[in-house]
């Protein structure tokens, strides 16, 4: 696997921010999965899983137990999504071209040990998750969505959009 399918700021990627784009400015920092929609949403999805099934747990995912699930098809976890695709941004960051030689202890301490023990809490989003079988998890209810009014008008949209 090249560090380009490994790192969220690797080139070639879409969320390249190592380089200038060629009008001379710096591209958009990568934007949190949970932001994105459609085609954007799916390729870094992919690019997620990618490192995830080839960096992460073959080097960090330890065996699945009743006390420390996994699931199968963590991608359909939103929880899950969001957790790791912040530890891939952290990755991307503090290990890639140009971070201190420290970045990876620091990557280590901050952001792994964190991130993989609430993903791998047994009360956590794969709880009921077990080897070859997922469990979908229902949000929790609320009774009304927005009991202060009626909803603020949305916002501006972002300059990195």
């Amino acid at each position: 696997m090249s560090p380009t399918q490994t790192s969220p700021t690797g080139s070639g990627t879409p969320a390249d921010a190592s380089s200038p784009t060629p009008g001379g400015e710096s591209p958009a920092p990568p934007r949190f999965i949970l932001y994105l929609d459609g085609p954007a949403y799916a390729q870094t999805l992919r690019q997620l899983t990618l490192w995830t099934h080839h960096v992460l747990l073959p080097v960090y995912g330890r065996e699945v137990t009743s006390q420390s699930p996994w699931c199968p098809v963590w991608w359909e976890h939103p929880e899950a999504v969001a957790q790791l695709h912040g530890l891939w941004l952290a990755w991307g960051d503090l290990t890639g071209p140009g971070s201190d030689m420290t970045g990876p202890a620091v990557w280590h301490r901050d952001h792994l040990s964190s991130v993989m023990g609430s993903l791998r809490d047994p009360q956590g989003p794969f709880a009921g998750c077990k080897p070859g079988m997922h469990r979908p998890k229902a949000a929790p209810t609320v009774e009304t969505p927005d009991p202060f009014g009626p909803p603020p008008p949305p916002p501006p949209p972002s300059p990195w959009s």
